[in-house]
């Protein structure tokens, strides 16, 4: 089998990073962390997750994200699958952070996309059935 370790995000902040993402995953943890060169330049680094996959933030990260509303080459958004989504709404809203976007009615998943602090699109689906020609479902 094979599946999606780990996403490598440059961030501003870690600690602001981290306080978004553990709102999501109650249950991760900080695996490790430490101070590394990138390209000449010291960061802070940890690994937020659980024992199957995770994030890394790495501090001190420069100007903008790339415009998600353009056509730049970068990354668009990432997703998770969560069992809770209304969950994973209230724990942000708690915070502050509103959905930016609700996806596409489906009878089949529920998904809401974010903006985290450091401007990457975050998307979280829950999927409504098991089968996966209902789960793939794109008319």
């Amino acid at each position: 089998m094979m599946h999606l370790e780990h996403l490598n995000l440059v961030v501003k902040d870690i600690p602001t990073a981290l306080a978004f993402y553990q709102a999501i995953f109650p249950h991760w943890t900080t695996r490790g962390g430490g101070v590394s060169q990138w390209s000449g330049v010291d960061r802070n680094w940890i690994h937020f997750g659980d024992d199957q996959q995770y994030l890394t933030f790495n501090d001190n990260g420069v100007e903008q994200n790339r415009d998600l509303s353009g056509h730049q080459v970068g990354l668009a958004h990432f997703a998770f699958v969560v069992d809770d989504l209304d969950g994973v709404i209230n724990r942000l809203a708690a915070m502050g952070h509103p959905v930016d976007k609700n996806g596409a009615d489906s009878p089949y998943r529920r998904n809401v996309y974010y903006i985290d602090p450091d401007g990457y699109e975050v998307e979280f689906v829950q999927y409504l059935s098991d089968i996966p020609s209902e789960r793939n479902h794109y008319d």
